[in-house]
């Protein structure tokens, strides 16, 4: 008889898979279901970024965990495209806390570096520096395919005995002795624990189980930028944002004479009905990226707008995920998701805690990320 704890996990996006390859290896029993394919929502519609220049103690901590899962994995055939990240800064105050979180990542154990002004061509020949006071570089930073990765794990949990389902839809949900039976349009299951990984869609997944969690889908937009002939080093990942601060521009290497470029929006936008919204970059959105691109990186070979796509990012009232139970006495009943346009690059270290949460109660392995439970107080409509 097995008495190790059945968790179904719903979603199988990278929150989702994150979860349960970190339960698998700690024993338990797994199911992923997912309404769609493998990766299908917000995962397979990002740009794949994962970096650490940020200037908050507590986001350097949770990604060293993160990029010491990601490093793992890396020895298991997951592609880390290391072209470094770039994070720019306008102001004084922006720079001085550039200095100190060179400090807090060396704590951390990550390389980074400060440029003053027009240091920053060093970096990016292209960059138009003007209005900016420089910049933090992680050279160790960079980017990963989202599918691949959320495949790599898929493969690791079946071979641990775990199951994932594809194309079975959650229809409903009831507390039973000892658990929980989930109706799905496969037939029931039953689990002792279930964590909501379902992204866009998770709170419809809460409201199953008689729940409000309050994560907004919220839309964002990326686009292609096709070179005429190749820039002649590899464009870092360039983030034109700190602490909510500058116009959310961000830009990467993609590959040889194409960039991929997208706006993280400063200002909140409405919800999108995760079933029914335009898939696609929209005109104005274009015209948008365009006109920030041209005053950032002018002078790019030809450079011309390729292919657009849009995504849904998962947002809370404090953009800070939502790891843990909404009910303190449903422990059992635990929601990972919420992670905004951060879910790729914390995606591990949000399935570490989950699996936590499923099968000691609490973070054990993570200090400090008890702050991600979403109380009432966090989980609050934006």
């Amino acid at each position: 008889m097995n008495n190790s704890p059945h968790v179904v996990i719903i979603g199988a996006g990278t929150l989702g898979m994150c979860s349960a390859i970190h339960l698998v290896e700690q024993g338990a029993r797994v199911t992923v279901l997912d309404a769609q394919a493998i990766a299908s929502g917000s995962s397979g519609r990002s740009v794949g970024v994962i970096g650490t220049q940020f200037t908050d103690p507590f986001q350097i901590e949770i990604r060293r965990h993160s990029m010491r899962h990601f490093r793992q994995w890396e020895s298991l055939g997951l592609k880390i495209n290391r072209i470094g990240y770039l994070r720019l800064a306008r102001t004084d105050a922006q720079m001085t806390l550039f200095d100190q979180s060179v400090k807090l990542q060396a704590d951390a154990g990550f390389r980074s570096k400060v440029y003053i002004g027009d240091e920053l061509l060093e970096l990016v020949p292209h960059m138009n520096p003007e209005g900016l006071a420089g910049g933090i570089f992680g050279p160790d930073d960079g980017f990963v395919d989202p599918y691949e990765l959320c495949m790599i794990l898929a493969e690791r949990v079946r071979a641990a005995g775990g199951i994932v389902k594809q194309f079975c839809k959650v229809l409903g949900g009831k507390r039973v002795a000892g658990g929980y039976q989930l109706d799905t349009s496969a037939g029931q299951v039953s689990c002792d624990a279930v964590i909501n990984a379902a992204g866009a869609w998770a709170p419809r997944v809460a409201a199953m189980f008689g729940q409000t969690l309050h994560v907004r889908p919220e839309r964002h937009e990326a686009i292609t930028i096709h070179l005429d002939q190749p820039l002649g080093y590899i464009m870092p990942m360039v983030m034109d944002l700190v602490n909510g601060e500058g116009t959310g521009l961000n830009f990467r290497h993609e590959k040889e004479g194409e960039l991929i470029a997208e706006v993280h929006k400063v200002a909140s936008l409405p919800p999108e009905d995760p079933d029914a919204y335009n898939e696609q970059c929209e005109e104005e959105s274009k015209v948008s990226l365009a006109e920030l691109l041209l005053e950032r990186v002018p002078g790019l070979p030809g450079a011309r707008l390729g292919r657009g796509w849009a995504g849904l990012y998962p947002m809370t009232a404090d953009s800070r995920p939502f790891v843990g139970p909404i009910n303190p006495s449903e422990p059992t009943l635990i929601t990972a998701a919420g992670a905004g346009g951060y879910g790729i690059q914390l995606s591990p270290v949000i399935g570490q805690v989950a699996a936590d949460w499923a099968l000691h109660g609490g973070p054990v392995s993570a200090p400090e990320t008890e702050r991600l439970v979403p109380t009432a107080e966090r989980n609050v409509a934006a």
